[in-house]
Order: C-alpha cells, then structure tokens, then sequence
C-alpha cells in the first residue's frame, strides 16, 4: 500500500476544506490527491510523466469519477495544460518531487542498484535518453561535473575516470555493474552509512530526468496561477532540489509588491512516529507559500 509522506501536515498547509480547483503536479500512485478529494478539494488535475504511475492513480482515484483529470506530462508542462482547458486560476497546488516509492522498487527501471538490471533511469520511459545511452557518449570532465553537481560525490573526479575507463572495455549498461565499479573506485574503504554507490546514482537520476532544470522557473509561473490567498505546497527529499524550493519562495515573499508569503520558516519534516511508519518519509522537507 503506498503511503503519502506528511499527510496531515499537507492538509493543514494546503487547507483543501475551502474546496475550488486543485493541481497535483506530480500525482505518483494518487496518494495526496485522495486525501485533499476525501477533505473537500471539488476538482482536481493530476500531471505525471510516468504512465505506470497514471495508470495506478486511475484507479486510486477512480470513485471521484469527472471531478479527477489525469494528465501525462512532465510537471513543467502545467501552464500549457491549464491554458488548453482555458483555466486562469487555481485554488492549490502540490509537488512531491524527486523518485517515487513505485519507480525504486519496480523491476526494469534502473533507479536501484539494489538489483542488476537495465540502467534505464527515465521517469517517462516513452522519451528522452536512457542512463545506458547518455554514459555512452558522455565525456570525462562532463560526467565528473554532473556527479558533483547533482550528487554533492566528493569523489566525483575519481568515479568518473573509472566509468569512462570501463566503458572502454564494455558498454555500461546495468545498475550492478555501474555500481561494482563505483564502489571501487571510492576513496575510503570499510563501511559505510550509506552505500557509495548512493550519491552518484542520485546525480545519474537527475541529469536523465533533468530534474532540476526550469524548477524556479515553474514554482513562479504556479504561484502566479494562484488564486489570492491559495497556496502552493512543495516537497523535496534532496537537498539540491529542497534549496532550489527555500531560494524561490523567498524571492518571492522579498519583491515589491511580493508575489506571495512563505508560511514555513523552516521546512515541516515527519515526526519520529511517521518515520517509523513510512521511512521514506524520514527525507522529506515541505514548504508552503500563500498567494499574496
């Protein structure tokens, strides 16, 4: 059974009881968007690249009939999909970004290195480039930055000259043989907190996703769709992602006129007792900001 991260904390922020129109821009399993239709939401669009994700929420969300659309597109598609339904305003908003709890643990994806398979890696596997494809002709210096940059890998350097050493030999093409040759080519040895092929696996997700690009640029354009004193609620499970989310929303509370008001100072995390429930929730940061 899939489980929301910070369910009541979203629907206290998000205060779906005044009803109006609704955007879950990353819908996943449908999770969220049963809580805030069950608190009183009157319509609500759902957007996911992930079809397999769709197809589940279709279900989930099946006995709100009409009230629910189910759009599959990428996130940053939004303005384009309320244009086409000639939709000015929205009454609320939310993002649960990064990997999904149904992308990690489903065979074939490639997220993981918990099991050898295809190093696929796309959250919407009908385009864009696969991890195999993208390690294939990528060069050194090039790989080495988007492992720095997108998984903080202080051994990026290394790491990179070991994949690019290896696809010499065979192509790259699994997530255990990736992983294998990460964790050997890491500088410390012995154990470790978290595996050392983590960091470079979350980089490796990004770049194929292309996840952090145009973020700001999308959490502006939504909190203009905002009705007056509507709100956009964010969760973020990376810290690149979560700091993108802190950035814009206190731009936006720092313009004169502000553009909105940003009602979390600090980010809102799980209790220790939903931790123990659901421990991907254990990452999880959310901030809210209210229509100005």
């Amino acid at each position: 059974m899939h489980i929301p991260v910070l369910p009541d904390e979203v629907l206290r922020l998000l205060e779906p009881e005044r009803g109006g129109l609704f955007v879950d821009c990353t819908v996943g399993l449908g999770g969220h968007s049963r809580l805030l239709l069950e608190r009183g939401v009157s319509r609500l669009i759902g957007l996911d690249r992930d079809q397999a994700a769709l197809t589940l929420a279709r279900t989930e969300l099946a006995e709100w009939g009409e009230r629910v659309e189910l759009v599959h597109a990428d996130y940053r598609r939004l303005p384009e999909v309320l244009a086409e339904r000639g939709i000015d305003r929205i009454d609320g908003a939310l993002m649960d970004l990064g990997v999904s709890s149904l992308q990690l643990d489903a065979e074939g994806r490639g997220f993981s290195f918990r099991r050898d398979e295809p190093l696929d890696m796309r959250m919407d596997q009908s385009q864009g480039e696969t991890a195999a494809e993208l390690l294939a002709r990528v060069n050194e210096k090039e790989l080495a930055d988007v492992i720095y940059s997108y998984g903080e890998e202080r051994d990026s350097r290394r790491i990179a000259r070991a994949l690019i050493r290896a696809r010499a030999e065979r192509p790259l093409e699994t997530t255990g043989q990736v992983a294998e040759i990460i964790r050997r080519a890491g500088r410390s040895k012995g154990w470790h907190r978290i595996d050392p092929a983590t960091r470079t696996f979350q980089a490796l997700r990004i770049w194929v996703n292309a996840e952090l690009e145009g973020l700001a640029e999308f959490l502006e354009q939504t909190t203009e769709r905002l009705a007056t004193g509507r709100r956009l609620a964010v969760i973020a499970f990376q810290s690149l992602e979560d700091r993108v989310v802190k950035v814009a929303f206190r731009q936006f509370q720092q313009r004169e006129p502000a553009l909105a008001r940003v009602l979390t100072k600090r980010p809102v995390v799980a209790s220790e007792s939903e931790v123990l429930r659901n421990p991907r929730a254990r990452s999880a940061k959310l901030r809210v900001v209210e229509r100005a």
